[in-house]
C-alpha cells in the first residue's frame, strides 16, 4: 500500500527527465563559453593559442575522464544521489573561475565544472533507458540533446552582451547561480526507489568492485573500437567549432565584433536545437542507421576542409549552420551503442561512449590548440590548420567506424 502511495507521489517521467535536463543545458553553456570568452581572456591573461585549447579542453578532461565512474556511481547508488552529489562542484568552480586572478587558478575552477556537470548527460540517457520504451529512445534522447541545446544559446548572443556591459566574470556568477537553481529543481523533483539499510551498503560494496572489473568485457567485443573512434570525434568537431574557436575565427579572420561573433553562435546554437529531434524523428532504424551515421560523418568534414581551404565570411557562417544541423546526427551514434550490446551492458556501454565523446573533446581542443600555435609559428593561418586537422580527425574516425568490426547483431 505505502509502495503503491509513494508512487503516485512521484512526478511523472517527463518532469524527472526535464528536471535532469536543467543540469544538462548548464552544462552545454560551461562546454561553450570559451567561444566567447576567448578574446577577454586572451587579453586579461596574456594567452596562447595552446593555452586557449587547454582552458576549454580542461573542462572536458574531467568531464570525460569521470564518465567510468559516473556509470558506476548510477547503477550502484542511482543517478539522483549521483547528480546532486556531484552538481555542486560546478557552482564551486564557476565561482572559483569568475574570481581567479591567475590562469592556474582559472583552470581548477574548469576542472570543478566538468566534475560537478559530469553526470549531467549520462543521468539523462540511463533515465531515458529505464523509464521509455526502447523504440523510443533515439527520439527522446533527441528531444533532450534538443532541449539541452537551451544551455548553448546563452552562451551566444546573452552571454556577449554581459561581458561587454560587465566582464567576462559575470559570465560565470551567472551560470553559478542557474546552476544552484538546477541543483534545487532536481533535488524537489527527481526522485527513484532506493534499498534502505546496511545489506543495500554492503552489496553496493560489492556491485562497485563488479562494476569495475565488467568494463573490461566491453574492450574484448572487437565492434567496441569502431564505435569508440568515431564516438571521439564527432561530438567533438562540433564543441571545437562552437565552444572555441568560432569566437576566434570570427573576430580575428573576418573582423566581426564580441557581439556580431555571439549573434552567429546564437544562430549556431539555435539551428543545433533542432538536429537531435530531427534525427532522433527520422532514424530508419538498425538496418540503416550505420550507413546514414557514415554519411553525416563525412558530410561535416568535408565542411570543415571546405572551411580550411576557401576562406570566406559567407562559407564560413554557412557551414557553422550547417555543421550545427547535422551535429544532431550524434543521437543516431547513442541509438547505435544502446544497440550493439545486450540489455546487461547498456549502462557501461553508455558510459563509455560517453566518455570517449568527451575525452575525445578535450582531446581535440587541447590538440588544436596546439597546431594553432605551431602553425603562427610558421607563418601559416592557424584557423586554415585547425579545420583541416578537425577535417583529417574526422575522416579517420569514420574510416574507423565504417571498416572495423560491426556488431554482430541489434539487441
Amino acid at each position: 500500500m505505502s509502495a503503491t502511495l509513494g508512487a503516485r507521489r512521484s512526478p511523472p517521467a517527463w518532469v524527472m527527465l526535464a528536471a535532469l535536463c536543467s543540469a544538462f543545458a548548464l552544462s552545454q553553456s560551461f562546454r561553450t563559453m570559451a567561444a566567447i570568452l576567448a578574446p577577454p581572456l586572451q587579453r586579461e591573461f596574456t594567452l596562447s593559442a595552446q593555452q586557449l585549447g587547454l582552458f576549454a579542453g580542461a573542462f572536458h578532461f574531467a568531464f570525460g575522464a569521470l564518465q567510468f565512474f559516473m556509470g558506476m556511481g548510477i547503477d550502484v547508488y542511482g543517478l539522483r544521489r549521483t547528480v546532486l552529489v556531484a552538481f555542486p562542484c560546478a557552482v564551486a568552480g564557476a565561482l572559483i573561475s569568475a574570481f581567479s586572478q591567475q590562469f592556474g587558478l582559472l583552470l581548477v575552477g574548469q576542472v570543478l565544472i566538468g566534475i560537478g556537470c559530469a553526470p549531467a548527460f549520462l543521468v539523462c540517457t540511463v533515465f531515458i533507458a529505464r523509464h521509455f520504451p526502447p523504440e523510443r529512445f533515439a527520439p527522446v534522447s533527441g528531444l533532450v540533446l534538443g532541449l539541452g541545446s537551451v544551455g548553448m544559446l546563452l552562451t551566444g548572443t546573452p552571454l556577449a552582451w554581459l561581458v561587454e556591459a560587465a566582464s567576462w566574470r559575470a559570465g560565470f556568477v551567472a551560470l553559478a547561480v542557474l546552476s544552484v537553481a538546477a541543483w534545487l529543481l532536481m533535488a524537489w523533483k527527481v526522485h527513484e526507489p532506493t534499498q534502505p539499510g546496511s545489506a543495500a551498503r554492503a552489496q553496493a560494496k560489492l556491485s562497485m568492485w563488479q562494476a569495475m572489473l565488467s568494463y573490461g568485457a566491453l574492450f574484448r567485443l572487437p565492434h567496441t573500437l569502431g564505435i569508440l573512434m568515431l564516438a571521439s570525434v564527432t561530438y567533438a568537431s562540433f564543441i571545437s567549432l562552437r565552444g572555441l574557436w568560432l569566437g576566434p575565427l570570427l573576430v580575428e579572420r573576418h573582423g566581426f565584433s564580441l557581439v556580431q561573433s555571439g549573434n552567429i553562435a546564437l544562430a549556431v546554437s539555435v539551428v543545433g536545437m533542432f538536429g537531435p529531434p530531427l534525427f532522433g524523428r527520422l532514424d530508419p532504424g538498425p538496418a540503416k542507421r550505420r550507413q546514414r551515421i557514415t554519411v553525416c560523418t563525412v558530410l561535416v568534414a568535408a565542411g570543415f576542409f571546405l572551411m580550411a581551404f576557401a576562406p570566406s565570411a559567407g562559407i564560413d557562417v554557412a557551414v557553422m549552420l550547417a555543421t550545427g544541423l547535422l551535429s544532431g546526427f550524434i543521437v543516431l551514434q547513442y541509438a547505435d551503442t544502446r544497440g550493439a550490446y545486450p540489455p546487461e551492458m547498456t549502462g557501461r556501454a553508455m558510459a563509455l561512449f560517453t566518455m570517449a565523446m568527451f575525452l575525445g573533446v578535450a582531446f581535440m581542443q587541447w590538440f588544436t590548440g596546439a597546431v594553432a600555435s605551431m602553425a603562427s609559428a610558421h607563418g601559416v593561418d592557424p584557423f586554415a590548420a585547425v579545420l583541416a586537422t578537425i577535417a583529417v580527425l574526422l575522416s579517420a574516425g569514420v574510416a574507423g567506424f565504417a571498416w572495423l568490426p560491426k556488431p554482430p547483431r541489434v539487441y
